[in-house]
């Protein structure tokens, strides 16, 4: 499960994620260098030729090779989203993953357009196949949202069969196939005005996604021409009513829902299933068409976490990546945190009054150092440090 946007403007795009996976499993978020060409590749469960890589910011889950969403230094992020379809996954060979492919696609692509020929290139070549959740032991294929700051891209997979579309303004992808017979881009074996929905697996309900898809849908809808990154941090933490607590202007405080009616309300986009699916990284990306890209990363799940700011690299400069986001320690007791508030719901004002100053006073800090790196990285130990006080304070 997962829910994921994209909007381009005047100024750029803005991309986003929240990666829903198993409760118990470990996201962590690092910095990664690019590599030249040469030599083999070792992905989940396949060695492949080694084009080389850019450098990349990555959401892992920490038994994974590939990543659940990221960023790379020409300024392209891409995140993928489960969904199920008429082949069976759980029959395929091992392949690559749907989260190989994102990194591969972030390690290759300069642009959207060029990150989206090296995934299907890769889809056409190796497949798809092997477990993709170790934990519930399960295979699927994905769907992926492709963007840069002026373009962007819809793709959707079935084992090596892909249909792609672009995006004129804004996007929204839950765990649903979305495309029609209006995509622009297919593999060759797609028949022209192929209808993607003859793909859906008719035995998994729509229903788990389209509450998701709807609200994200409303959400992009209600917005101007630019995305405010605070703005989409706030639908992250949607509860089923709605966005809430944007950084630096919190408001009203929303509780996670407790239960899963029959009509899928209690799926929200910040997700609470106990013991079965949680948010566990959320991300914002700001792809600006000039200058170093930022980004915005809540380690855990949004409603009990703080977006912390980071700067995309810049010439010679590596990005500045808070090290909280990459501290095992840190996510599990987010995750223990997150624990307690599922059980008490009411418990979620007491978090966000320790929360909110950190996160407004984060936000407005890296908006006044702008680009200066050497300014960043102190200032990014300082939120890292606050975060773990507080984290105390809360008694985690």
């Amino acid at each position: 499960m997962c829910d994921t946007v994209c909007g381009l403007g005047p100024r750029g795009a803005v991309f986003a994620k929240n990666s829903d996976r198993p409760p118990a499993e470990v996201q962590l978020v690092r910095g990664v260098g690019g590599r030249p060409a040469g030599g083999r590749l070792a992905t989940q469960y396949l060695d492949i030729p080694d084009a080389g890589s850019a450098a990349t910011l990555l959401s892992q889950p920490t038994w994974l090779w590939g990543a659940e969403h990221g960023v790379n230094e020409h300024r392209v992020a891409i995140g993928n989203e489960t969904v199920w379809t008429t082949l069976d996954a759980a029959a395929q060979p091992d392949g690559l993953i749907g989260m190989d492919l994102v990194r591969l696609g972030l390690e290759r692509g300069t642009t959207a357009t060029e990150a989206l020929e090296a995934m299907t290139d890769l889809l056409s070549t190796w497949g798809q196949g092997g477990l993709a959740d170790a934990i519930d032991q399960q295979a699927y294929f994905s769907s992926f949202l492709l963007c840069d700051p002026t373009s962007a891209w819809i793709l959707e997979t079935s084992g090596r069969s892909w249909a792609a579309k672009p995006v004129e303004d804004r996007a929204a992808l839950s765990n649903r196939l979305t495309l029609r017979d209006d995509w622009r881009r297919a593999s060759p074996d797609v028949a022209p005005g192929t209808d993607l929905d003859t793909w859906r697996d008719p035995a998994v309900p729509t229903g788990l996604a389209d509450g998701r898809l709807a609200a994200s849908r409303r959400f992009l809808d209600g917005q101007g021409a630019d995305l405010a990154p605070a703005a989409v941090a706030a639908h992250l933490r949607d509860h089923g009513q709605g966005p809430w607590g944007a950084p630096g202007s919190p408001g009203r405080v929303d509780p996670p829902p407790t239960e899963l009616l029959d009509d899928w309300t209690g799926m929200s986009v910040c997700m609470h299933l106990a013991g079965a699916m949680a948010t566990t990284s959320s991300m914002v990306v700001e792809l600006p068409v000039d200058g170093p890209w930022r980004g915005w990363v809540a380690p855990g799940s949004p409603c009990v976490s703080v977006y912390l700011p980071v700067l995309g690299p810049s010439g010679d400069r590596p990005a500045v990546v808070p090290e909280a986001v990459g501290d095992d320690g840190l996510w599990h007791r987010l995750a223990e945190l997150r624990d307690r508030v599922q059980a008490e719901p009411g418990r979620l004002d007491e978090v966000r009054q320790v929360l909110d100053p950190l996160e407004g006073d984060a936000w407005a800090e890296a908006e006044a150092l702008g680009d200066d790196g050497a300014a960043w990285a102190p200032a990014a130990a300082g939120w890292c440090g606050r975060l773990a006080q507080s984290l105390g304070r809360l008694g985690v």
